[in-house]
């Protein structure tokens, strides 16, 4: 049995619910029993339990957060004892969206009360999936009508789909779908990029990667939309043609484990499989390390620009570049560079500048 959680969230009025029904239909039709756990405020809300209506904002919050991490546990519990191979658990927003709607003190007292770090809450989804509120690009669409739990204006919609981005920023598996071309053609590529995810019909990863030189650190830690999140990276003995690595993945003392399993198809292409380890699976794979290789340290900058999530690779032993990467639906899709980072060249083909080369050159 394989269980895979992932979030869909995004702005108000951003389509999840037709997004809910569709994720249904095509994922059905693939082979999965597909799990929705309903959206957490609008229970609450429409039941009279708000933040106007609680104690305090942070009161609420912390009921909310709280109510959010016990339903997932009951559904996951619930999956474990399916009869099924593929099991799609679908989260209709998850904990960290309840960080765009408090202030650092308050989240700082939710994470507490809830007994969790910011990592684990983030981390502990496979993956998440930001639908882009229609308020950004798409306004004449935008409604509170279909929603009694919504009441943005148009203006703070736009700021509540900024926050919920920012929110997110740092997960390995982060992706936005916007509001270009039709309602039709989003909804489209929220399935296309669920199912890239998944690797359906094969987990194929699309990279393109670029030397550029080194970054503002200090920039980056001050924008909204960029996240600081430190990796050690770890070789294994493997196969010919494979490549066996586990990583340690986190900030400020507080981690999640992965191993990752690759294949070269071609320069860009790559079969890819990862399963998340506990602690001690992580210690116990690391007595496979290969001695050839030496451990990967680097402070890794997950940026979102656009409607884009790069990741800005910045390395104890150079004072002068760093690696950025970005992961594509479409071999072909258009990439727009930030601003504030001067690209030298592609890199992608460039075996030199693979991490597992450069384990070597420590």
């Amino acid at each position: 049995m394989k269980i895979t959680k992932i979030v869909i969230t995004g702005g108000p009025c951003a389509g999840k619910t037709t997004g809910m029904s569709l994720i249904q239909t095509a994922f059905s039709l693939r082979g999965y029993t597909v799990l929705f756990v309903p959206e957490t405020a609008t229970e609450l809300i429409s039941g009279g339990v708000a933040p106007w209506t609680c104690a305090t904002n942070g009161e609420y919050q912390k009921c909310q957060v709280r109510l959010q991490m016990e339903k997932e546990r009951i559904f996951t519990y619930a999956a474990e004892g399916m009869d099924a191979e593929k099991i799609l658990l679908v989260c209709d927003r998850g904990a960290l969206d309840n960080k765009a709607y408090m202030n650092n003190e308050e989240f700082a007292e939710v994470l507490s009360y809830v007994g969790a770090n910011e990592v684990e809450l983030r981390d502990s989804y496979d993956a998440v999936f930001h639908l882009m509120t229609a308020a950004k690009g798409a306004v004449k669409f935008y409604t509170t009508a279909n929603n009694a739990a919504r009441r943005e204006t148009v203006e703070q919609a736009v700021a509540v789909d900024d926050a919920l981005i920012a929110a997110w920023t740092g997960h390995p598996h982060f992706r936005i779908i916007d509001n270009k071309g039709t309602f039709s053609d989003k909804m489209k590529r929220l399935i296309a990029e669920i199912a890239s995810f998944l690797g359906e019909p094969e987990p194929f990863e699309i990279e393109r990667k670029f030397l550029i030189a080194y970054p503002d650190v200090r920039l980056l830690r001050e924008l909204p939309h960029c996240e600081r999140v430190e990796i050690e990276q770890t070789y294994l003995r493997s196969d010919p043609g494979e490549e066996l690595r586990v990583r340690r993945r986190g900030v400020n003392g507080n981690y999640v484990y992965f191993e990752t399993r690759k294949k070269t198809i071609n320069g860009m292409k790559r079969l890819s499989m990862q399963r998340r380890l506990t602690e001690e699976e992580y210690l116990d794979r690391l007595k496979d390390a290969d001695p050839a290789r030496r451990t990967i340290k680097k402070d890794r900058y997950c940026l979102v620009d656009g409607n884009q999530y790069f990741e800005i690779d910045v390395f104890p032993f150079w004072k002068d570049k760093a690696i950025l990467e970005i992961e594509l639906s479409d071999p072909d899709e258009e990439i727009r560079f930030p601003k504030m980072l001067h690209l030298l060249r592609e890199v992608t083909d460039d075996i030199a500048y693979k991490n597992a080369t450069l384990a070597k050159m420590i």
